[in-house]
């Protein structure tokens, strides 16, 4: 395939594993206008589930798509299912990023004696998937408010310039160089391009709040037992979350009273501008 004015188009594939807060955007993020000539972007998924069957079946409709570059998001990269995926991945030789949450820590020594890439989320926090507690609408509520915040924080953008690295290495004809990132608030907040220093502090704090709220979620799903203390426990973990986007959200309000907003769009050859005032154009 071709496209005028273009080198190479590089297929991208992303697999996406049960869920985390970033997984619904991760394709969208690095084509925000649908009008990228340089990319093509393919999602396979598992669904809500990943055992080894579902996670496998999966990879295995994604390597047949031949894609170049694969990204590959899961909660818990240390499971059975996303160890296997990653396997499958390797054994096709395709450059792979991991996205993960914090337990994923765990894994990073494993994936980079694969030879692959991982950033590891520790702001994209557990659920408190308790069943007196979570529901559809619970569910969707907190995963609006994690996407909130990884995206005002400055997690998506730094998914978003990794990515777009490799695939830039990709067009070269390079082997990618593929990153290695754990990143906490003071790593986030370098690309959320703040200008004002109490936005900047808000975002960070925000961030770094949502660690607390997987530490609360994992006592609430996994370690207490008396429904009293587990509901209560996972009720105040999303109570926790909410207010982390609200701070969040405090922190994007402070840059548009400066004129300040940081907008880093892609032009359709996939190159990145940028701008700040609103009214003038991004270059």
């Amino acid at each position: 395939m071709s496209t005028p004015g273009i080198e190479e188009v590089v297929k991208i594939g992303v697999l996406k594993l049960g869920n985390i807060g970033i997984s619904p955007l991760l394709d969208l993020i690095l084509d925000e206008r649908a009008d990228r000539g340089d990319i093509d972007i393919r999602v396979v998924g598992s669904g809500p589930k990943l055992t080894p069957e579902q996670t496998q079946e999966a990879a295995q409709k994604l390597i047949e798509l031949r894609p170049k570059l694969v990204i590959v998001s899961s909660p818990n990269a240390t499971l059975p299912g996303p160890a296997r995926a990653r396997e499958m991945l390797g054994a096709a030789k395709i450059p792979t990023i991991s996205l993960t949450d914090a337990p994923g820590k765990k894994a990073a020594k494993e994936i980079e004696e694969k030879g692959q890439g991982y950033i590891i989320l520790l702001g994209d926090p557990l659920i408190g998937a308790r069943r007196e507690f979570l529901d559809s609408v619970e569910m969707a509520l907190f995963n609006s408010d994690a996407i909130r915040i990884l995206a005002i924080t400055g997690a998506l953008r730094l998914i978003m310039r990794e990515v777009d690295n490799a695939v830039q290495q990709i067009k070269q004809g390079k082997s990618p160089q593929l990153p290695k990132l754990v990143v906490d608030g003071k790593t986030v907040v370098n690309s959320g391009e703040f200008k004002n220093p109490y936005a900047r502090a808000r975002a960070i704090a925000a961030y770094e709040m949502t660690g607390k709220v997987a530490e609360l979620n994992t006592q609430a799903c996994f370690i207490l037992k008396e429904p009293q203390e587990y509901i209560q426990m996972a009720t105040a973990a999303h109570e926790m979350m909410r207010q982390a986007a609200v701070l969040a959200e405090s922190a994007r309000e402070m840059e548009k009273c400066g004129d300040t907003v940081y907008r880093q769009p892609h032009k359709r050859d996939g190159t990145l501008v940028s701008k700040r005032p609103l009214m003038e154009k991004p270059q």
